[in-house]
């Protein structure tokens, strides 16, 4: 087989093991209700997922959450991980 097929194989494998762990350690700081919601989110928009769910664990790791975060909070969280949509008029003249 081809050592650069190889590489990019391990590196796949290593890559899926740090999400699996950051998945891990936000998981402790959400209820089951946001957990749901992150794997729904997950299986669509899997970008959007994984930056909010990265945002939760470095939160958890800098001891910034005093509670579980609840599936309203994650929607809220979701909202403003989102870009601002520029409004487009059109003027006919």
């Amino acid at each position: 087989m081809n050592e650069g097929y190889l590489k990019e194989i391990e590196e796949k494998k290593k890559l899926q093991e740090q999400i699996l762990q950051i998945e891990i350690t936000a998981q402790k700081y959400m209820t089951q209700e946001a957990i749901s919601r992150y794997g729904t989110l997950k299986s669509a928009h899997l970008q959007k997922s994984l930056q909010a769910i990265s945002f939760i664990a470095q939160l958890a790791m800098q001891n910034q959450l005093a509670e579980k975060i609840t599936d309203e909070q994650f929607k809220q969280l979701l909202l403003k991980l989102e870009p601002e949509k520029r409004e487009t008029k059109i003027i006919r003249k």
